[in-house]
C-alpha cells in the first residue's frame, strides 16, 4: 500500500526565528502520529535551522524549489547539491513558479531530472487554471504536466516521485476542489499518463497528494478518497492545530 504523506509548503512566509518557533510547537504533536510520512518545506533562509530542529525526529525536511544546474554563474539560484545538504525532499513546479516565474513543463522536467541525479525525493505538482477548468480543458492539461514534466525519467527511479494534483483556481482561493472530483481526476488522468510513461505497477506505486485549500476540516473527504495518498498543505501549514489535524486525519 501507498503511505500517506503530509507536506507543508510554507511559501514565502516565516522568517528564521519564526521559523524555529512553528517547528518547535508543533513538533511533539507531529511526532505522536504514526503511520503517515510527514514534511515541512520552509524557505531556503530556514533549511538550516530546521533541519537542526528535525534532528532524529521522523519529519522530514523538503525545499520548495531548485535549480537543475549544480554550480556555476547562476544568480539567486540554489542548486541541487545545495538542497541535499539538508534536504531529501523537493517541491518542483508548483502553480505559483510557473505562473509568475515562467516555470514551464520542459524547466520542470530539467530539475526533477536533476532531482532523480541526486536521490531527492521531487513532489511535482500539476494542475489546471480557472480559465482551462471552466473550459473543460482539465484533463488535457493535467496529461500533458504529467507526459512533459516526467519524460525521461529512470522506471527505478519514478516510484520515488510523489505527484501533487492543484487545481489552481483552489490554491489559496479557499475554494477547495471536492473530494470525489479530485480523485476523479487523479484516477483517470493522472494515473492513466503515468502508466504511459512507466507501467501499471509503477502508476499504482506513485503516490498522488491534493493540494488546493486543504484545512482541517475538508481534509479527511480527500484522504477517503482510494487514489488520494495526502496533501500538499499551503496556508494551514502555518497553523499548528490546523496541520497536526490534517496530519491525524492522513494518518487514518
Amino acid at each position: 500500500m501507498r503511505r500517506p504523506l503530509v507536506a507543508g509548503n510554507w511559501k514565502m512566509n516565516k522568517n528564521v526565528e519564526e521559523a524555529r518557533e512553528l517547528v518547535s510547537s508543533m513538533m511533539a504533536k507531529l511526532n505522536e502520529i504514526n503511520g503517515v510520512e510527514k514534511v515541512l518545506c520552509p524557505p531556503f533562509v530556514s533549511l538550516s535551522t530546521v533541519s537542526a530542529l528535525l534532528k532524529g525526529s521522523d519529519i522530514g525536511l523538503g525545499a520548495q524549489n531548485m535549480y537543475w544546474e549544480e554550480k556555476g554563474a547562476f544568480t539567486g539560484e540554489v542548486s541541487p547539491a545545495m538542497v541535499k545538504e539538508f534536504c531529501h525532499y523537493v517541491i518542483l513546479g508548483h502553480s505559483e513558479r510557473r505562473t509568475y516565474f515562467g516555470e514551464t513543463d520542459e524547466t520542470v522536467n530539467k530539475r526533477l531530472r536533476a532531482a532523480q541525479k541526486f536521490d531527492l525525493t521531487p513532489i511535482v505538482c500539476v494542475g489546471e487554471t480557472l480559465q482551462q477548468y471552466e473550459s473543460n480543458q482539465t484533463n488535457e492539461v493535467v496529461a500533458r504536466q504529467i507526459e512533459f514534466g516526467l519524460a525521461d525519467i529512470d522506471s527505478a527511479f519514478a516510484p520515488r516521485m510523489v505527484v501533487a494534483y492543484e487545481p489552481v483556481w483552489a490554491i489559496g482561493t479557499g475554494k477547495a476542489s471536492s473530494g470525489p472530483s479530485a480523485n476523479e481526476v487523479v484516477g483517470k488522468v493522472i494515473r492513466r499518463a503515468l502508466r504511459e510513461l512507466f507501467s501499471d505497477k509503477t502508476a499504482q506505486a506513485i503516490r498522488v497528494l491534493y493540494g488546493g485549500s486543504v484545512t482541517a476540516s475538508n481534509a479527511a473527504e480527500f484522504f477517503d478518497q482510494p487514489e488520494i495518498d495526502g496533501a500538499l498543505v499551503g496556508g494551514a501549514s502555518l497553523k499548528v492545530d490546523e496541520f497536526v489535524a490534517i496530519t491525524k486525519a492522513a494518518s487514518k
